[in-house]
Order: structure tokens, then sequence, then C-alpha cells
């Protein structure tokens, strides 16, 4: 487990992605996208001000993380040369970092503050990418779940810093 001192830049984002207007499209890869907090991703229609239906809150899932070295360990053990940046349908990708040891704690991107709140479930179409990348993702092997804390933009290159080294809400 990665410990990381508050502020050190510990990562940097390699791709970013957002949802298509047409549920199981690709992703559409930009250059930069506009954070709000509490709301999620400006244009990323699917997740866009999200609210749980058990308590009328803004939900954990307004962006996704995964970290390109889970990807390429995820090509490797399946017999692929790689897996595109985009396919395993996360907003972020990430150089650097190790994304599942910062569940409860708030990293800065770019201008923006996230709350890593949770590790991230894979769904079924991760097998439409390759049979088995599912399964290999499971046990926190398929990136986090975050909630925007801090409005901002976020562009490719941009440092990750862990801004709060302490559980925080």
């Amino acid at each position: 487990m990665a410990i990381y001192a508050e502020n050190e830049a510990i990562g940097r984002v390699a791709s970013l992605h957002i949802h298509p207007s047409n549920a199981g499209e690709p992703m559409l890869s930009v250059d930069s996208m506009a954070i709000e907090t509490n709301a999620g991703i400006v244009g990323n229609t699917r997740y866009w001000q999200r609210q749980s239906p058990s308590t009328g809150k803004p939900t954990h899932r307004q962006i996704s993380l995964i970290e390109r070295e889970q990807i390429e360990k995820h090509a490797n053990s399946l017999g692929l040369p790689c897996i595109e940046a985009g396919l395993v349908r996360s907003n972020i990708e990430t150089e650097g970092i190790d994304l599942v040891t910062l569940v409860n704690r708030k990293i800065s991107i770019g201008e923006t503050t996230l709350y890593i709140a949770a590790t991230r479930d894979p769904c079924h179409k991760m097998d439409k990418i390759t049979l088995g990348l599912r399964e290999i993702m499971m046990d926190k092997k398929q990136g986090v779940l975050a909630r925007v804390v801090q409005s901002g933009n976020i562009r490719i290159g941009d440092a990750i810093q862990c801004i709060h080294n302490r559980p925080s809400h």
C-alpha cells in the first residue's frame, strides 16, 4: 500500500474521456474537461448531476479513474499487446499513482479537487473488449469512483496530488 504525503505530486493525467450520447458507443477522447462541484463532468450526460434514489444527494459516481499501469497489466494477463485508451470506460486514465490506496481521501487534479469515494466494479462491457477482462478486473483492479469537491478544469498531463491524507467525507 502506497502512502502519500499531503501536497505530494503522485501522478499525472494520461488521457480523458466522456461518455457518448448513445449508451454503448465508444467513449469520446478529449484534451480537457470542465468539472462542476457535486455535479460531475460538464457534457458527460450519463452521470451529470446523478442523485442517489435513497438519499436524494449527489452520488459518488461523478467521475471514474483508472491507472494506465493497471490496464497494461490486464492486457498482459490476457495476452493482448495493449488495451487502447478509453476502452475500459473510465473518465480519467492516470500514470504513476495507486488510486485504490486513496479511497476516502481528497486529491487535486489541475484546478479541481476530487474525493475518492470507492473502488469501481467492472461491468459486462469489459468482456466485450476481450473475454475474461471483467473477471481479472474484480477485487479492486478496476479503478475508483470520485465526487467533485471543487470545480475547475482538468487537462491531459495535469499533476495529481494528495491534498488530504486523512479520511474525509
